[in-house]
């Protein structure tokens, strides 16, 4: 279905690195990344430009036009977002959402993926030695860093020495007491967060290769993870994950595979009458 096709990569951040060398070698087609492509219009990490809608539909989006401005019939695209974690609210994380359209036999896969491998932070300092702080913590200079004042007006991105570090700083302190410094969250400034896309994109990789059981389409995924695994104790119903429901987006065929996880009944510790 896919072997020989030319697959276009929605990105000006050099993601193709990771997913070019996975597509070609899985699927044989032939992937390149279009040149000026200004994904920044969609919205911007450091704000300058809002981002308007939800990450699926903003990364649906993003390779639809990368698939129009090429003429190309197969993409793929993908979207960070940066935060909490929505479990762990202490910890910060990286959703990445990737998203294969192909025209030709209309299908859309998407896969998300949730790591906590993420050097995201942001920060007021109001002296060097608090910005070296934050640089040391952030990994850097091999994950660049973002320094902007507190208006937002003088903006400096991709700072990756520690040379221009200084002298972006120095520029900052002339007119400000204080100013903000943030990790650089573009793929190219930012080897983990790279990483998480390449570890997504084998995760994508992997649903386009699950066949439907019953008409053979790829992309037959999980749509629905069901709770209620059994404790282990009194057998009574928990909150952890039971089975997942799998589903064909073409002809809607449905199957439930349960003990996901590998266990058939749960720790009595994750029990709502166990350990109330």
């Amino acid at each position: 279905m896919f072997e020989n096709r030319t697959l276009v990569i929605a990105t000006k951040h050099h993601k193709e690195k990771v997913i070019r060398p996975l597509f070609e070698t899985d699927l044989g087609v032939k992937c390149f990344a279009p040149d000026d492509f200004n994904t920044d219009a969609l919205g911007t990490f450091t704000g300058e430009i809002e981002r308007k809608d939800s990450s699926y539909e903003t990364v649906k989006k993003k390779c639809l036009i990368a698939m129009e401005e090429t003429d190309c019939d197969l993409g793929i695209a993908s979207e960070g977002s940066f935060g909490n974690h929505p479990v762990l609210f202490m910890a910060s994380a990286d959703e990445e959402l990737l998203i294969f359209i192909d025209k030709k036999n209309n299908l859309e896969i998407v896969v998300r993926e949730l790591s906590l491998e993420t050097n995201f932070n942001t920060a007021t300092v109001n002296s060097t030695e608090e910005l070296n702080d934050f640089a040391k913590l952030s990994n850097f200079p091999s994950h660049g860093l973002i320094l902007k004042d507190l208006t937002n007006q003088n903006l400096y991105k991709g700072i990756q020495s520690w040379k221009e570090l200084e002298e972006k700083a120095n520029l900052l302190f002339k007119e400000n007491s204080s100013f903000i410094v943030e990790t650089d969250m573009r793929a190219l400034y930012n080897p983990t967060r790279m990483k998480v896309i390449e570890k997504a994109a084998i995760e994508l990789l992997s649903k386009i290769k699950s066949l439907c059981p019953e008409c053979q389409t790829p992309g037959f995924g999980v749509v629905k993870a069901i709770s209620g695994l059994p404790c282990e104790w009194c057998k009574s119903k928990t909150k952890s994950i039971y089975s997942h429901l799998y589903q064909c987006q073409k002809c809607k065929y449905e199957l439930e595979k349960k003990f996901p996880n590998g266990k058939e009944t749960e720790d009595p510790m994750y029990c709502d009458f166990c350990n109330p």
